[in-house]
């Protein structure tokens, strides 16, 4: 019996491994992609929905204040984010697309 389980085990984790294997050559990409999207997406919001924090007055203190309870958890990480200094080569973050 203990034979046919370790079969059983070693089964799920070849099959767990070609599925890692084929993500990183497919969609390993394609998620990161997403995520980079969704980041700005999120920081654009939050700019337009809770700038004046930062001096960039966007919506009516009105919608805003709406909005808030949603935004609480996120401001922190969002200021933290926008205020950082930058390079100029941090934007693109050495993606080596056509290589």
């Amino acid at each position: 019996m203990k034979n046919g389980q370790t079969q059983s085990n070693n089964k799920p984790s070849r099959w767990q491994a070609l599925r890692e294997f084929l993500f990183g050559m497919i969609g390993m990409e394609f998620a990161e992609h997403a995520m980079e999207m969704r980041a700005s997406l999120e920081s654009l919001f939050m700019l337009g929905t809770v700038g004046d924090m930062i001096g960039v007055p966007v919506l009516p203190p009105y919608y805003s204040l709406r909005l808030l309870p949603y935004i609480v958890p996120h401001i922190t990480t969002w200021k933290r984010r926008v205020l950082r200094e930058r390079e100029f080569s941090d934007e693109h973050d050495y993606h080596l697309d056509g290589l």
